[in-house]
């Protein structure tokens, strides 16, 4: 049987080859995703759509390749679970994009209905925003 932790560790294992397709399809079409902080990134995006344009190809298009996650841990209680992780990235001003994740997930049905990501928010300003 997948639990939702297998579902949240599959999840991240495809974005780290370079596949978002697996997230997209694990989320929820009432998604809410919750990024902290007060950077050009953050905020709450709800749906997938705003998810999408408002997120992750925002994101994408700051970084010169994948991001890959290496998973400390996953805690799972019901349907929520915590990752924690680092990930590694090379930001498009050519600056690395090397940080710390915890990011909490609510599952519904077998998908993430609510993700909040806890991140060095000062990190994303200084090396996807800030040019050398």
């Amino acid at each position: 049987m997948t639990t939702n932790k297998d579902r949240l560790r599959d999840v991240y294992t495809a974005v780290s080859a370079g596949d978002p397709q697996p997230l997209l399809a694990a989320l929820a079409d009432d998604v809410e995703w919750t990024i902290i902080g007060s950077t050009r990134l953050s905020g709450t995006f709800r749906g997938k759509q705003e998810v999408l344009d408002g997120l992750l190809r925002p994101l994408a298009s700051r970084l010169a390749g994948p991001i890959r996650f290496t998973f400390d841990r996953f805690i799972a209680d019901g349907d929520d679970v915590v990752m924690l992780a680092t990930a590694e990235a090379m930001a498009v001003t050519g600056k690395p994009y090397n940080n710390t994740y915890c990011i909490v997930a609510t599952f519904e049905d077998g998908r993430i209905r609510r993700m909040t990501d806890y991140v060095d928010t000062e990190l994303i300003t200084a090396a996807l925003f800030t040019s050398p």
